[in-house]
């Protein structure tokens, strides 16, 4: 297996290849048994400085980053561009401009534009890792999914696994599209007709609309969480015909003959897409996802960080 990823950033995983995914998972036990020592920091990036900016909130993936930066001891700037010159006009190369101006040497940036990363790495001299843009990928999210998957059941590869919700809007559901293809898993999505894309059988996934019927199938049921912050016209009649067609909740699960393993990227809307005796259930791998992560993250910056070293 290659010491080294393929790629000088992470901008999707639509760019990796499956010896990437593998390399990262074994990068991510080593770092994961790390994590659960009574001394969690590694020296491995002292001489690193990576800046965070997050052109859109978000608290998990953020937090989560940071923490990944600071278990490697890397030195770490946070931007929020909520609160920055960019709302004074500032473009995305002035702002990243003045960032690298201080010697930093990968940026890990959130953006509501699909394609930002892309057009960053095209422009300055640092490695990019995109922590989602707009509707269109959020690669650490994905593989920390498949990495969480594989604890659970032992690997990805021929397991069926269900995405649930909103396909449309969801950056977190193509990531994953292409991660558990990648690995050779089969993919289902599942939703209101009005929330899945127009050709997405295209990449290899089948449409399923009816939720119990796309649970009878599943090894894993990846939970979407209705994104209404996207969306600018109403999609289905109410949240309560939503819930009542798409939510998962205890009866619904316990009349499968079989267990299946939930999942959700949080943030959890509790008794909408699943009820809080489901997440809160031994079925639910969504804390495990919290802590895998942290690993995932750390060990895609250390392995960007090593090329850059070069």
């Amino acid at each position: 297996m290659s010491s080294e990823l393929s790629v000088d950033h992470l901008l999707g995983i639509k760019y990796l290849k499956p010896e990437d995914i593998e390399l990262i998972f074994k990068t991510a036990d080593h770092f994961k048994e790390v994590i659960n020592r009574p001394i969690k920091k590694v020296p491995s990036l002292r001489d690193i400085t990576i800046a965070n900016l997050f052109f859109e909130n978000s608290t998990r993936t953020r937090l989560s980053f940071e923490l990944a930066e600071k278990r490697l001891s890397a030195d770490v700037i946070n931007f929020s561009a909520a609160s920055s010159s960019v709302k004074k006009g500032e473009t995305l190369i002035d702002t990243v401009n003045n960032i690298l101006s201080m010697k930093v040497d990968m940026v890990v940036m959130r953006h509501p534009n699909p394609g930002a990363g892309i057009f960053l790495s095209k422009h300055v001299n640092a490695s990019i890792i995109n922590a989602g843009d707009g509707a269109h990928e959020h690669p650490t999210q994905a593989l920390l999914d498949s990495y969480s998957i594989r604890e659970r059941l032992g690997e990805v590869k021929g397991k069926k696994v269900v995405i649930v919700g909103d396909i449309l809007h969801s950056r977190v559901a193509l990531s994953n599209i292409f991660a558990l293809k990648l690995q050779g898993a089969q993919v289902k999505v599942c939703g209101p007709k009005t929330l899945l894309p127009k050709h997405i059988e295209s990449l290899g996934v089948e449409v399923e609309t009816n939720l119990k019927a796309a649970l009878e199938w599943c090894d894993v049921a990846n939970m979407l969480r209705v994104q209404n912050e996207r969306m600018d016209i109403s999609y289905f009649p109410s949240t309560r015909e939503y819930v009542k067609q798409f939510g998962l909740n205890k009866k619904l699960l316990e009349s499968l003959n079989k267990e299946i393993v939930i999942m959700h990227p949080g943030p959890i809307n509790r008794g909408v897409e699943i009820t809080s005796d489901i997440a809160d259930s031994e079925h639910a791998i969504i804390l495990d996802q919290v802590q895998n992560g942290v690993a995932i993250r750390m060990a895609v910056i250390y392995l960007l960080a090593s090329k850059i070293k070069q």
